[in-house]
C-alpha cells in the first residue's frame, strides 16, 4: 500500500490529500520548518507546530491561512492520522509522522541530534518508511560537541578582544544566529543584523529567552560597536556595507567549515562547524534506529548515502527534491575552494 508519491509540487501524501513542504503551490500544505526552502508561499492553507506559525507570518505574509498543533498531537486529515513530533533542527521543527491502516510514513524535514538548547530535541519515531534529508551524508562531516564548539567561538572572540577587534559571526538569520547569541553570550554586547532581530521576535513570541541584543544599522556611524559582537546574514559578507564595521574580524559559522579548504571562503578569518543538520553518523544512527524497511534519501549527499545504506542492509532509494541545503550553506560550498 503507498502513502506516500513524489509529484511535481512535492512530497504528497496520496489518501489525506495533503503535501509536505511543498515547493510549488497547492491547496494543503504541512510545512516541517520555516526555513525557505522548506516553507513557500502560495499554498491555500499551511499546517505547521506553533512555534513556526510566527516564521511563516514573517516571513511570507500576516494574512496566510494557518493551523498550527503541539507536538505529538495526532489530528485527522482524510482518514490519515498525522502528528508533528521534534527534528531538533531549528525552533518548531517537526517530523511529519503519517499513519493509514497500520501503516507508518515519517517524513523528517531536515533534522540534528544535537541538543542547541534552544529546539526541542530530536525524538526517533518508528515507521515502515522513512524520508531523510542528506545535507551532510559523507563521513567526512563528523560535528564536536556544542560546549566544543562554543568554547571555539568565546577563545576566539578572547583573542580578537586582545587585539582590539570587532568579532563579526556570519550565520543564516534563523536557527543559526540564535545559537551563536546563546553561545557568545556575556562576552561583550551583542548587534545583529535587522534581519535576525525580526527573527528573534518571532522566538521572543513564544516564550524564548534570548541573549540581550541590540538591531545595528549598518548604514550608520559604528564607532559604538568596535570591539564587541556582530552576527550577520552571509548576504553582507564581500559587500561594502560589513566592510563599514571597524577593526573587523569575520568567522563563517556552517557546516561546511567542517572541511578545511572551505575555511578559505571569501578569506574569512576563521571558520566554525556550527551546523543545524546531522552529521554522518547521525544520520546513520536515525536511519537504522528508525526500523524502516524504506529509506527514500532527500537533499544533499543523495547518490552517496543511499548507496552506503544499501550496501549496508537498508534499503534505499535517491529521491529528486527541490529542497535545498540553507542559502548561505548552499553559497559557501560553491567557493568553498575559493
Amino acid at each position: 500500500m503507498q502513502i506516500i508519491e513524489f509529484r511535481p509540487q512535492g512530497i504528497y501524501c496520496i489518501p489525506g490529500k495533503f503535501y509536505i513542504d511543498p515547493w510549488l503551490p497547492v491547496d494543503r500544505a504541512i510545512i516541517t520548518h520555516g526555513h525557505a526552502d522548506h516553507a513557500r508561499a502560495g499554498m491555500g492553507s499551511y499546517l505547521c507546530h506553533r512555534f513556526t506559525t510566527p516564521i511563516l507570518k514573517i516571513r511570507i505574509g500576516e494574512a496566510i491561512q494557518v493551523q498550527d498543533v503541539d507536538y505529538n498531537e495526532a489530528i485527522n486529515i482524510n482518514g490519515v492520522e498525522v502528528s508533528l513530533h521534534p527534528a531538533g533542527h531549528i525552533i518548531g521543527s517537526a517530523q511529519v509522522r503519517i499513519a493509514y491502516k497500520g501503516k507508518v510514513v515519517v517524513v523528517s524535514g531536515d533534522y540534528k541530534l544535537q541538543d542547541d538548547g534552544l529546539s526541542n530535541p530530536f525524538e526517533l519515531v518508528r515507521c515502515h518508511e522513512f524520508i531523510t534529508e542528506s545535507t551532510f551524508g559523507l563521513p567526512i562531516y563528523q560535528w564536536e560537541s556544542v560546549e566544543n564548539l562554543n568554547k571555539q567561538l568565546q577563545d576566539w572572540i578572547l583573542k580578537n578582544q586582545s587585539f582590539g577587534k570587532t568579532s563579526v559571526f556570519v550565520g543564516y538569520s534563523l536557527g543559526k544566529a540564535q545559537r551563536i547569541m546563546r553561545a557568545v553570550a556575556g562576552m561583550a554586547p551583542i548587534y545583529v543584523h535587522s534581519s535576525i532581530a525580526r527573527l528573534n521576535k518571532a522566538y521572543e513570541s513564544v516564550g524564548i529567552v534570548l541573549p540581550e541584543y541590540e538591531t545595528v544599522d549598518l548604514r550608520e556611524d559604528l564607532k559604538h560597536i568596535a570591539k564587541n559582537i556582530v552576527i550577520l546574514p552571509p548576504s553582507l559578507v564581500g559587500t561594502n556595507v560589513i566592510k563599514r564595521i571597524p577593526h573587523m574580524a569575520y568567522a563563517i559559522c556552517s557546516g561546511w567549515m567542517a572541511v578545511r579548504g572551505a575555511r578559505r571562503w571569501r578569506s574569512a578569518d576563521a571558520g566554525f562547524a556550527v551546523s543545524d543538520h546531522a552529521d554522518w553518523n547521525d544520520l546513520l544512527r536515525v536511519t537504522k534506529e528508525t526500523g524502516a524497511e524504506k529509506v527514500y534519501v532527500t537533499h544533499g549527499q543523495t547518490a552517496v548515502f543511499s548507496k552506503y545504506l544499501n550496501e549496508n542492509g537498508i534499503l534505499a532509494e535517491e529521491v529528486k527534491t527541490d529542497f535545498g541545503v540553507e542559502k548561505e550553506e548552499a553559497l559557501m560550498k560553491e567557493n568553498e575552494a575559493i
